[in-house]
């Protein structure tokens, strides 16, 4: 994960990484239209711009039937259409294509699932997301309130099943503690306010750092950790027994950022951490970097599966 970057875009080699760091963007052949698919409500497949009210509009994909709905919460600028592509982690040059043994496909073959872009994304083609613009930074409550907002105007009802990647687990979290329609969660590689503690406190000054002096002034999403660490802090502990699954990356990856050292041990302190409180199952053998979503779809939709099936019994 990083500050300000597309996180789910293969973070399998350092250049590509670095390149994820300062904001970059991955090559790639998507071609996402704004077109919906159908239009009959809640039931029917679509993607399109959705009113929120305040003049703003977010951009939502919803596929598939049944219930818990499933919500998948990208990276730091990722938009919807990471959930619907995939890498091959032998040429991370290559980038990200739409394929249906993606996420988002094969979620939809069991359940109801939606993925959106949040203001200030970028698309798999550079291109920026359709969705309003808002002033950055922004915070996880800020993501809470406008995932509530996208998912009403749309009529996409709980329960939901929250599915967080990198920045999007903390929006996860957060809307977990204080929402009672969320039966689930998963976390794919997510970022979680124990990072507050496992890294040392120059690394997480060198990464704040980081965060604010990349393309300032653009519009891009530009996450607020310290605020949001200080939001999921003050909000009401997660329910329990909650289902959950957190899956972490097992090559390593580093944030670098500045001279404070590899981030990689700390890393892997607060994904602990996050299990522990989520009372979830940890799965370490995911044979990925930072990009599980898209390196090892399958692995993330099985996790999904069985969340969502343990959710269906209670």
């Amino acid at each position: 994960m990083s500050g300000g970057s597309r996180v789910l875009a293969g973070a399998a080699t350092v250049a590509a990484l670095l390149a994820l760091v300062a904001g970059g963007s991955p090559a790639t052949d998507a071609e996402p239209t704004e077109a919906a698919v159908a239009s009959d409500g809640p039931s029917g497949d679509f993607a399109r711009l959705v009113p929120i009210g305040g003049g703003r509009r977010i951009h939502l994909e919803c596929r598939g039937t049944g219930s818990p709905t499933v919500v998948l919460v990208s990276g730091a600028r990722g938009a919807a259409d990471e959930w619907a592509s995939t890498m091959d982690p032998a040429h991370p040059a290559a980038g990200l294509k739409p394929s249906p043994s993606a996420v988002l496909p094969t979620v939809a073959s069991f359940t109801r699932v939606c993925a959106y872009d949040r203001p200030g994304t970028t698309r798999l083609d550079g291109k920026p997301s359709p969705s309003t613009p808002v002033p950055q930074p922004t915070t996880a409550a800020a993501g809470v309130k406008d995932l509530r907002a996208v998912l009403s105007a749309a009529g996409e009802h709980g329960p939901y099943v929250l599915v967080g990647a990198s920045w999007g687990a903390m929006i996860a979290e957060l809307f977990a503690r204080t929402d009672p329609r969320v039966s689930g969660l998963v976390t794919v590689d997510g970022a979680s306010p124990y990072l507050r503690d496992t890294l040392t406190p120059a690394q997480w000054s060198d990464w704040m750092h980081t965060i604010e002096t990349t393309d300032p002034g653009k519009g891009l999403e530009a996450p607020d950790y310290e605020a949001s660490v200080a939001e999921i802090r003050s909000a009401p502990p997660m329910p329990h027994p909650l289902p959950a699954a957190v899956l972490t990356a097992d090559k390593p990856w580093d944030l670098k950022v500045g001279d404070s050292g590899s981030t990689w041990p700390a890393w892997l302190a607060a994904q602990d951490d996050l299990a522990r409180e989520l009372h979830a199952r940890h799965i370490t053998d995911t044979r990925s970097g930072h990009g599980i979503a898209v390196e090892q779809p399958q692995l993330v939709a099985d996790a999904v599966h069985e969340v969502v099936d343990e959710a269906r019994k209670q």
